[in-house]
């Protein structure tokens, strides 16, 4: 009996090519540009003396004051590069109080990272590794033409089980995910491929191996559904994080509201859901592209509009220079307006104080403070309070001092100024307020 060995190898290689599909193409094209990222957090926690009065909004406060105690805490995520200059993408929230960041690639090279930029809104990030050798990278793919039922990967790091790699199909495009009382983030991939702690930062993958997504948040109350940050939308967040290490989203100059069943009778929608302009600042790029009080926002480029939630959701991934096509309901007729996002200007930081907020303010000083006997010299002071205003509604008063706008420390005019410029949604503003020696967090809603 012979045996003819050298037949053999070569069967064995065309099964082995028959069962290379094109998810496993797909999986040995990206896999080598998908990172596992460890951090460590060194948390510092102090004990609030008025933390039985129910404010913890004042815990960041006491950090500054009382002594620490301090613990390491180590976690872990995914990411994957996208140049070969060793650009991250990741999430957010994988990299957010890190004090360290660890980078391990396919291959087990290991670096230390830095973060670039980071954005709480759009729950994403870029961190950078140094490398004398070339990296694998992927280039972004696009998610605009994305199918319901279209098959799709997903590779990351769940429970620190490096490479993983999971499979199944896009269950639902253009979901909003509420991530606490006042966070939605909207467009949303769903998908039934299983996304675990850890998957988090990882990309999503269509079976050409293009990147379509990133993969983001597991819904915590049922099992297979998870949900990834479309790569159109991270493709402008990822183009400001790199090149100002923030993202400028601007504003357009519209004041919205909720419409109520009363003012959804009184525009006639017939069913049609969206938002109510009631305000449009003069000069503002929304006044230039006619946008006018009173006209309802059923869809922003194409995406239909429900609430406010929806509205604010969808134009977190909007930056400045971007251009938006608003659909709108006006007298009963649909008609679209195209508007580009700007940075408020220097010259409109009073205006758009008196306009938006309701309040007339000046820089505060040691005289102006020991001549009406405020407790601080730093701020900027209120002087008028317009009645009726967003600040107004709330209950500010002359004499209150504002010290953060939106967390951002003001001391000074020069402050204030560079915040407001700052500012990202004008339709709710985050005030610290101090009145006396107390000190109060309010919401303006114009």
């Amino acid at each position: 009996m012979f045996v003819v060995i050298g037949s053999v190898q070569p069967l064995f290689a065309e099964e082995r090519y028959n069962r290379r599909t094109p998810l496993v193409r797909a999986v040995e094209k990206v896999s080598p540009a998908v990172v596992n990222i460890y951090t460590t957090e060194i948390s510092r926690s102090a004990r609030n003396p008025f933390r039985n009065f129910n404010n913890n909004l004042f815990d960041q406060f006491f950090k500054d004051f009382l002594p620490p105690n301090k613990s390491q805490k180590r976690s872990l995520g995914s990411g994957v590069l996208i140049n070969g200059e060793g650009f991250i993408l990741t999430n957010e929230h994988v990299i957010a109080k890190a004090t360290k960041i660890h980078v391990v690639l396919s291959d087990k090279q290991e670096f230390d990272a830095s973060v670039i930029g980071a954005d709480i809104k759009s729950d994403l990030a870029i961190i950078k590794i140094d490398s004398s050798k070339p990296l694998p990278y992927v280039e972004m793919g696009r998610s605009d033409d994305l199918m319901i039922g279209e098959q799709v990967l997903a590779i990351g790091n769940p429970f620190g089980l490096q490479q993983t790699v999971t499979t199944g199909i896009i269950s639902a495009l253009n979901r909003n995910i509420r991530a606490g009382k006042n966070m939605v983030y909207s467009d949303f991939i769903q998908v039934d491929a299983s996304i675990n702690p850890g998957n988090s930062g990882g990309p999503l993958l269509n079976i050409n191996g293009s990147l379509i997504g990133i993969n983001t948040a597991i819904y915590q109350k049922a099992e297979g559904i998870g949900f990834a940050i479309p790569i159109d939308h991270a493709k402008r967040i990822v183009d400001e994080l790199i090149r100002y290490g923030k993202v400028r989203r601007g504003w357009m100059g519209v004041s919205i509201q909720e419409l109520d069943p009363q003012l959804a009778t009184h525009f006639q929608l017939d069913g049609h859901k969206g938002v109510l302009v009631v305000g449009v600042a003069e000069k503002s790029s929304a006044g230039k592209a006619g946008l006018k009080r009173g006209d309802i926002v059923i869809a922003i480029d194409g995406h239909g509009v429900s609430n406010k939630s929806d509205f604010r959701g969808r134009m977190a991934s909007y930056t400045v220079g971007s251009s938006i096509q608003f659909s709108i309901l006006r007298d009963g007729k649909k008609i679209e307006r195209r508007v580009r996002v700007t940075s408020i200007p220097k010259t409109y930081v009073k205006e758009f104080t008196r306009t938006w907020f309701g309040l007339h303010v000046q820089e505060n000083s040691q005289r102006f403070a020991r001549a009406n006997r405020l407790a601080t010299d730093k701020g900027m002071v209120v002087l008028k309070v317009v009645s009726n205003s967003a600040a107004g509604r709330i209950g500010m008063s002359p004499g209150d001092v504002i010290r953060q706008l939106n967390q951002v420390r003001v001391d000074s005019e020069e402050d204030y100024n560079r915040a407001v410029e700052d500012i990202n949604n004008p339709d709710r503003i985050l005030l610290l307020v101090q009145r006396g020696r107390q000190g109060y967090y309010v919401t303006l809603e114009p």
